[in-house]
């Protein structure tokens, strides 16, 4: 039985991804009721929807917190993904969906709405199979699954969009895999949010596969240099090789682009297959498309880039959290048994106004760099991404002037924000323990008083050892960064 909608609640699980987050958004403005289930609800209070939603902490993996966040819902939007999770992750995907579906019909949901992918080619990649037998999964209860696969999205701060932008840029000759001549079905995110939105909305649960594309299918190669044209750069020279296999060919991503080598390396295995929406499974019937059409590539790449050079991109596809390393899993000791916390902290008074010294620290890394030592933060950024497998330093920043709680700051993530005052990171980057650094500024008798602290949990005795290791450097890095803070604060005002 139909629902009218504006009595129906919404589920959004991902909320504090790249979709997810902009799903909500578009909820939220047509005054929907919509709930969130996110880990961390201080990751997305930064998000100007935050105050709008009903928020419900919990994991996706733990049954009691999908039950209490699917209670009363109609409609339950399925957009997590497992692909950073290890080799293993398509096995963990179809039990967290299963469990998500047996908890929707526990709980008497009318529909679920999922995101996955095209997977019609016979030459189909683990990842592709893991989205289809994630459907599948959903789809093994008695509440309608409608599922939407899409093929690769175009969007400002995409992990695609990434991918494409930065080997176009920076490689006006690239030596590439076959799989470069692929054909693919791209499709600009407004439009997969036209179609999400549209689902949210039907009359009556729907249990079907459709696909859905842009109004052009065409190979990642043809992208490259649609997009390189419109950057207003020379035809790139592609030469394609046999010998980059897909295991390689993610090594050579993580190198050139900010997308890590392990997110890499599941969607440069999409690519070898052809990525292109069956006919028989058009969702046309049921959703007809935009008045003013799908948009197309060129189209899609140029809003793309607007948003970039506006700094009005939304999300990204670093927002979501990136799994740690065991060692860092662990809460720490008990507070009992004393915790070690090792710290380096600075602090400095000056006449420069405390908004202008603020300003300067909110702008803090990405293309706007660290306050010098920056070949210092670049190294430890390599060693981190190549050495250990880590996100690296190349991740940057959403905006290059405004922070948010939750978001990615190349190997960090802004762990708490109270603007003007504090500004708290958490490390991100492969460590033998846990690391923040944290700034505050405050006003006394009319002076300006800064404190840059960084705090380390070590794990066990190699994190102790390798504070140590490093301490050294921070007598370089950390006097040079405060010293910087206070220098361009003073040339700003």
């Amino acid at each position: 039985m139909s629902m009218p909608n504006q009595n129906r609640k919404y589920l959004v699980t991902g909320a504090s991804g790249y979709v997810g987050g902009r799903l909500v958004r578009t909820l939220v403005e047509e005054n929907n009721d919509v709930r969130i289930l996110v880990r961390d609800k201080y990751k997305i209070l930064g998000q100007p929807w935050a105050s709008k939603v009903d928020i419900c902490e919990g994991s996706a993996e733990n049954i009691a917190d999908m039950d209490r966040a699917l209670t009363g819902v109609h409609t339950a939007f399925y957009l997590l993904h497992s692909i950073n999770l290890g080799p293993n992750f398509d096995e963990i995907e179809s039990q967290m969906a299963k469990n998500f579906a047996q908890a929707a019909e526990r709980a008497g949901v009318s529909q679920i709405v999922y995101l996955g992918g095209i997977a019609n080619d016979v030459n189909i990649s683990k990842h592709l199979a893991s989205r289809a037998m994630t459907g599948q999964s959903l789809a093994t209860t008695s509440v309608a699954v409608m599922e939407l696969r899409a093929g690769i999205i175009i969007g400002s701060g995409s992990a695609s969009f990434e991918m494409l932008r930065h080997l176009t840029h920076r490689l006006p000759i690239m030596t590439t895999p076959k799989w470069v001549m692929n054909k693919t079905h791209p499709i600009a995110i407004r439009d997969v949010l036209y179609y999400l939105k549209a689902a949210a909305k039907l009359e009556t649960p729907v249990n079907r596969v459709f696909d859905i594309g842009g109004p052009e299918v065409l190979s990642y190669a043809d992208m490259m240099q649609k997009f390189a044209k419109l950057s207003g750069l020379k035809k790139r020279w592609i030469i394609k090789v046999p010998v980059l296999t897909p295991g390689l060919s993610s090594l050579w991503i993580g190198l050139v682009t900010p997308v890590p080598t392990a997110l890499a390396r599941p969607l440069v295995g999409s690519l070898i297959s052809e990525v292109v929406a069956d006919p028989a499974k058009s969702i046309d019937a049921l959703i007809p498309k935009p008045v003013e059409g799908l948009i197309d590539v060129e189209n899609a790449i140029s809003l793309a880039l607007s948003k970039i050079t506006t700094h009005g991109v939304e999300t990204r596809w670093s927002d979501a959290a990136m799994p740690m390393a065991p060692w860092q899993k662990a809460q720490g000791d008990p507070e009992w048994a004393g915790e070690m916390v090792l710290r380096d902290r600075r602090e400095t008074i000056t006449d420069v106004p405390a908004e202008k010294v603020w300003q300067q620290i909110e702008r803090i890394g990405g293309d706007n760099g660290w306050f010098g030592s920056d070949f210092l933060w670049w190294a430890r950024g390599v060693l981190d991404r190549f050495l250990f497998g880590g996100v690296g330093l190349r991740r940057g920043r959403r905006d290059p002037d405004f922070l948010r709680v939750g978001e990615s700051l190349d190997f960090w993530r802004v762990d708490e924000l109270d603007p003007g005052v504090r500004l708290k990171l958490y490390a991100e980057m492969v460590l033998p323990g846990k690391a923040w650094l944290e700034f505050t500024v405050s006003t006394i008798n009319g002076k300006t008083k800064i404190v840059q602290e960084a705090t380390f949990n070590p794990r066990g005795l190699g994190g102790q050892m390798y504070w140590y290791a490093v301490a050294p450097f921070h007598f370089f890095v950390f006097p040079t960064m405060l010293r910087n803070i206070v220098k361009k604060a003073r040339s700003s005002a």
